[in-house]
């Protein structure tokens, strides 16, 4: 290495102290649901978009807007609906009678943080009109490309148990989230303390979020997180992680073939190693170890693998098929 390890160590440990802060701030209004925050702070470091599936309940839209409170970024909140049009997400031209031009009118996409709720609520228009901002950054109306804000982020929305009124994602969109995490019910002291702080009929007893950190220093941090050392082997370890959902006959998983109709896209592997890196950051670390690619390893791949009719009958998910190719590949 042509670089100093401990001088790295320790000018990320200074750097992403932040990360603590932040925390710490949100667990003023957040009870648990740590993993969803660390996602979160994670997605915001690696500018990747979010897809949050979870029961309605659990805090999704309240720790979103929470986040954008802290880290004094502009949030807007969209409601997915199946009657929404292209114009009510990226705006549209208006007709200035006065000075017999159009003018552009700016819609909610226009933020550094979108929730986009209950986003399988939209037709493919819809879909196509976001799908721009997400992979460009950059939004088309009439004639006129206009570049949004850094940081940029879309954490989007989906109820896993109500089907009714709603239109599947299409594959290339939901490979472009960069993690897909799964919200779980808080357990029973998380429960306790939520019931105490929120059953009143108030809201002076609403804690007041103080911002912690601005988008630029996000930005900066961005850029921190790209001089975290990854190993050549760590490189090697994520690339058989990833071939293993392709090609599962070349990795002792001959089982898997019959239940993985398609593996994850080189977006996976691109992912994985910038998920790993901000992965050591959030922890004050200079470099991956193969434990950063295992702890965001699901997220990352989960709704990447696409199954077999064999797998669905079998009721066997992409995360069953993740855990043995964890178990199976060989760790440097």
């Amino acid at each position: 290495m042509s670089f100093n390890l401990s001088e790295l160590n320790e000018r990320i440990r200074q750097e992403s102290q932040f990360v603590a802060n932040i925390k710490s701030e949100l667990a003023k209004v957040i009870v648990g649901q740590k993993p969803m925050v660390d996602s979160l702070i994670l997605g915001l470091l690696c500018n990747g978009h979010i897809l949050l599936e979870g029961v309605p309940g659990l805090a999704k839209s309240l720790t979103v807007a929470s986040l954008a409170k802290v880290i004094k970024a502009s949030f807007n909140r969209i409601q997915f609906t199946p009657d929404l049009l292209p114009a009510d997400l990226i705006g549209t031209l208006i007709y200035n009678q006065k000075t017999g031009t159009f003018e552009t009118k700016k819609g909610p996409i226009f933020s550094n943080i979108i929730l986009a709720d209950e986003i399988n609520r939209s037709p493919a228009k819809v879909q196509s009109a976001l799908l721009e901002a997400m992979q460009e950054h950059q939004v088309t109306i009439g004639d006129t490309t206009h570049k949004l804000d850094e940081p940029f982020l879309v954490l989007a929305t989906q109820n896993p148990i109500e089907h009714e009124g709603t239109y599947p994602l299409p594959e290339a969109q939901v490979d472009r989230f960069m993690l897909k995490i799964i919200i779980n019910y808080p357990n029973r002291n998380e429960e306790m303390e939520i019931m105490k702080r929120m059953a009143n009929t108030g809201s002076d007893s609403k804690a007041i979020l103080q911002p912690v950190i601005s988008t630029d220093d996000i930005k900066r941090a961005r850029q921190v997180v790209n001089d975290v050392y990854i190993d050549e082997k760590i490189h090697r370890y994520i690339v058989d992680l990833v071939f293993a959902t392709r090609e599962p006959e070349k990795t002792n998983l001959d089982d898997l073939k019959d239940l993985i109709d398609t593996g994850a896209s080189p977006r996976a592997s691109i992912n994985l190693a910038l998920a790993s890196k901000a992965k050591a950051f959030m922890q004050g670390r200079g470099f991956v170890t193969p434990e950063d690619v295992r702890d965001v390893i699901m997220d990352v791949l989960r709704h990447r693998i696409l199954l077999t009719f064999e797998a669905e009958a079998e009721e066997v998910k992409s995360t069953d098929i993740i855990q043995r190719i964890i178990e199976t590949v060989e760790v440097p």
